[in-house]
């Protein structure tokens, strides 16, 4: 073997053969790429055959571990160039550039996979790599990557994979692009002749590539004698089982489930060459992997989301053996004495119970006694079915009835409900449900219409109400039905464990794409014993479920709930006629409801008749989640609820509640910086991480009063992890055993919670960082105007604040910005507490639509810097 450095000059391209090192360009015009990784190894294959490779490498000497990074068709080892930068100190990072590409040495033939691998392997044991090795792979590189970790297992300490896939799953017949270029008279035309297909797989990236980086990858393929290896390449992919790579790739496939140590999957879910069922195959491969899913990537997920490098540097850091991971302690298994009670232990309790557990006003009623029976045959239904433990079933039937015996039938099976409301809308359903990788669905006749839009790869379950017709058009292989009737003698499931997951249940995405947040049955109980006492429910209490959430929840509590004849998932369509209906159906003594739904609801109160007024005076208890509750919007509702106790609780998706408040305390708190949301409830602890200049927030915890940070919580009911999210999840869950919440707030000397708004609206100012909710508060405390939103204009560090505020009366549906007259603007710069450059004024403020109370500051923001930049109106480009 010999090493030589790269030389940086430029030469004439001389086709195949030797001289490589001569025809490697001046690598310091490569955007990312430094010159100093790259040299060139001359190899030895079992032939004797001598070859010049070309490797970016690090050149770490005694290496605590080694990245072995392996690149597909048709890029080059530039594809790595952020991960060799970003490696963990002492870690080495080799990138070879496979023989007949990127700068290596063009070939006379083809090489097989199986060549390939043995290839690979000649170069590591000329660069003296040695364990601990990671490989990482992309696209056709993932494979190779994975032959080499199977031939050798005693250096093996990880595997990285982005995009790729290792078999084709049955009834498969490989992905559409790659056949389309392998079909005949295409691929020499198309991979050889031309650089169509060099240039198209750049031109798949999410967001489009910079020119220059385009041009880089390129750059090796700039004749049809340097891409012939491209071509050779797609030939090599085994489509048809009498392929002479086929049986190379299929052990490769198989060998993979033999793989036993750490795997992390990185995806980019919009690539058009390897789509979800490829991720499917690798996740049933490697159950064990970590997944992160980067929403909005495509299949160059190293250019995609560029942030990967140190997601990939953190994890191999952090591998048990590393040398720089600490540790973890190892739980005590929990016994059968620890579990939980099943999360349907109140419909075994009140089996014999023939009152109420569900009333859908104006439609249907069933009683416990009923609920009961229909859940044991559900499930028992739904097993012989061919539902399993610890799969997951989409529910997309509205609340009612069906959607209540479908849940707890799912849970009563083992298997993990997942929900994403329609408030997502298609897209980021679709989004969703294929990112929990889904096994089943439950589908009203719009959902089973959703689910075919969705293309969800997903046995299709019916409930009742859809007519024979769309349910076999829309692909629904039995009904609820059906499954019930299946069920009746059927053996009842084994109750799954504690710690077994039950849910997977989707954030609003009010501040970026939903994340799916798992919990497990142990989580669910100690959510159902707090909310149960910390609010003092018992069986005769009756609830008002106008929260979807709690629509469900309802029989878990042991409480009749009653579902309001409206869209739940509109909760501003709700009046206070629909809620005295809700009220009077079950003689309620519990309200749950969203801010957007009590703003109606007081609206619309004069419209109310006195027996519905007296209905309403039963309520002893009201409460509100979803967003911040206004002290003047609680004062409204006691003519409404007259006897309820207004609670306001605080939490999210992934910790509900987290802490509580009365109306009375909220008056009792009086005016402060932000929104009073009370004490932590018991079992729940509460820190602040504190914000620093750049408004991030990773420093600490500290219980301090008067310290702005971002809110911490720790306790018996947060969820378990985020789904399909590794890197989301590893940042949320800092320091362990806590969840960062998101939201910005502080502690006050009483040990009181108030929340100053979200971490990534917090504006950063020349001066240091400004929390948006105590502007707006104020500003909204102005006569005339009716909201506000305080956001950040210009360079993170020095940004500018600017209020846009909706004067009382503004309505309508425009979304043109106007600057302030002058009498408003001063008014709002005085009261707002700190310099604003402009005050803009709006007809309306762009809300979340799960609970249509949360404000999009980024959008705000995006439509003020373009205003305020003489773009008409500060529309949306």
């Amino acid at each position: 073997m010999t090493a030589t450095r790269t030389d940086t000059g430029a030469a004439p391209d001389t086709g195949t053969g030797a001289g490589t090192a001569a025809r490697i360009p001046a690598l310091r015009a490569f955007p990312g790429l430094d010159p100093a990784w790259s040299r060139t190894v001359t190899v030895a294959d079992s032939t004797g055959t001598r070859h010049e490779w070309h490797v970016l490498d690090n050149g770490v000497a005694d290496p605590v571990g080694t990245l072995l990074c392996v690149h597909g068709n048709p890029t080059w080892s530039y594809l790595w160039r952020r991960l060799v930068a970003a490696a963990p100190p002492g870690w080495r990072v080799v990138a070879p550039d496979h023989l007949g590409m990127g700068w290596s040495q063009r070939l006379d033939a083809p090489r097989t996979l199986e060549q390939r691998v043995a290839d690979l392997g000649d170069l590591t044991a000329a660069l003296g790599v040695s364990g601990p090795v990671v490989t990482v792979g992309h696209d056709w590189g993932g494979v190779i990557s994975l032959g080499w970790a199977l031939g050798h297992r005693a250096d093996l300490r990880g595997v990285v994979l982005c995009n790729t896939a290792v078999a084709m799953p049955e009834g498969d017949w490989g992905p559409v692009l790659i056949r389309a270029a392998d079909a005949p008279g295409v691929r020499t035309a198309v991979t050889v002749g031309t650089p169509v297909f060099v240039r198209a797989t750049t031109a798949l990236s999410r967001p489009p590539l910079p020119r220059a980086v385009r041009d880089a990858f390129a750059a090796p393929y700039a004749t049809a004698a340097r891409r012939r290896a491209v071509g050779d390449f797609v030939a090599d992919i085994p489509f048809s089982p009498g392929h002479p790579s086929r049986p190379v790739q299929e052990a490769i496939a198989e060998g993979v489930r033999t793989l036993d140590v750490p795997a992390l999957l990185l995806w980019g879910p919009r690539d058009p060459v390897f789509g979800e069922r490829y991720l499917a195959d690798l996740r049933e491969r490697l159950p064990h992997a970590a997944l992160h899913r980067y929403e909005g990537a495509s299949h160059l997920l190293p250019e995609d989301a560029p942030q990967y490098a140190d997601a990939v540097a953190q994890w191999v850091t952090e591998l048990p053996g590393s040398g720089t991971a600490e540790p973890a302690p190892t739980p005590e298994p929990a016994s059968s004495d620890d579990d939980p009670p099943p999360l349907w232990a109140s419909l075994t309790e009140r089996a014999g119970d023939e009152s109420p557990a569900v009333v859908e006003v104006g439609g249907e009623t069933v009683s416990w006694a009923q609920l009961h029976r229909r859940v044991e045959h559900l499930a028992a239904g739904l097993a012989a079915s061919g539902v399993r433990p610890g799969q997951r079933v989409g529910l997309l039937v509205e609340p009612s009835a069906d959607l209540t015996a479908a849940v707890y039938a799912v849970w009563r099976a083992g298997a993990v409900i997942v929900v994403a409301d329609k408030g997502l809308g298609l897209r980021g359903m679709r989004r969703a449900l294929r990112s929990a990788a889904v096994d089943h669905v439950v589908c009203s006749t719009a959902g089973l219409a959703a689910a075919r839009l969705m293309g969800l790869p997903a046995s299709r379950i019916a409930t009742g109400s859809v007519p024979a017709l769309p349910r076999r058009a829309l692909g629904a292989v039995r009904t609820l039905a059906e499954v019930e009737d299946a069920g009746r003698g059927a053996p009842a499931p084994v109750v799954p464990p504690g710690d077994a997951d039950c849910a997977v249940l989707f954030t609003s995405g009010a501040t970026g794409p939903a994340k799916g947040v798992v919990y497990t049955r142990r989580q669910a109980a100690a959510q159902l014993a707090l909310v149960r006492g910390t609010y003092r429910l018992t069986p005769e209490d009756r609830l008002v479920a106008a929260f979807a959430p709690f629509a469900l929840l309802g029989p878990a509590l042991g409480i009749g709930t009653a579902v309001p004849d409206i869209d739940i998932t509109a909760p501003g369509s709700l009046t206070a006629r629909d809620l005295a209906e809700a009220v009077s159906a079950v003689g309620a003594t519990v309200v749950f409801a969203s801010p957007a739904a009590l703003r109606r609801v007081v609206a619309t109160a004069a419209d109310l008749t006195a027996e519905q007024r007296t209905a309403l005076g039963g309520v002893r208890l009201l409460m509100s989640a979803g967003a911040p509750v206004p002290a003047a919007l609680l004062e409204a509702l006691r003519d409404v609820l007259p006897s309820a106790e207004a609670h306001t609780p605080y939490g999210m998706t992934e910790a509900l509640p987290v802490t509580d408040v009365s109306a009375a305390e909220v008056a009792a708190a009086g005016e402060g910086e932000g929104v009073c949301v009370g004490r932590p409830l018991a079992g729940v602890d509460v820190r602040i991480s504190p914000l620093h200049a750049d408004g991030g927030a990773d420093g600490d915890l500290t219980g301090a009063p008067g310290v702005t940070g971002e809110v911490c919580v720790r306790a018996a009911h947060v969820r378990d992890r985020y789904d399909a999210l590794w890197e989301t999840d590893r940042a949320a869950s800092r320091p362990p055993g806590w969840h960062r919440t998101g939201d910005v707030g502080h502690l006050d000397a009483g040990g009181r919670l108030w929340i100053e708004g979200r971490l990534p609206h917090v504006v950063t100012t020349a001066a240091g960082p400004v929390t948006p909710v105590g502007i707006e508060q104020r500003a909204e405390r102005v006569p005339g105007v009716a909201a506000a939103a305080a956001v950040g204009v210009g360079p993170a560090g020095g940004q500018v604040v600017v209020v846009v505020v909706v004067p009382e009366g503004g309505g309508g549906r425009s979304r043109r910005l106007r600057v302030a007259g002058p009498d408003l603007a001063d008014a709002v710069r005085a009261a707002a507490g700190v310099e604003v450059a402009a005050v803009l004024t709006a007809a309306r403020l762009p809300v979340d639509i799960r609970h249509q109370s949360k404000v999009d500051r980024r959008q705000v923001a995006a439509r003020a810097a373009r205003f305020l930049a003489g773009r008409p109106g500060g529309r949306r480009s």
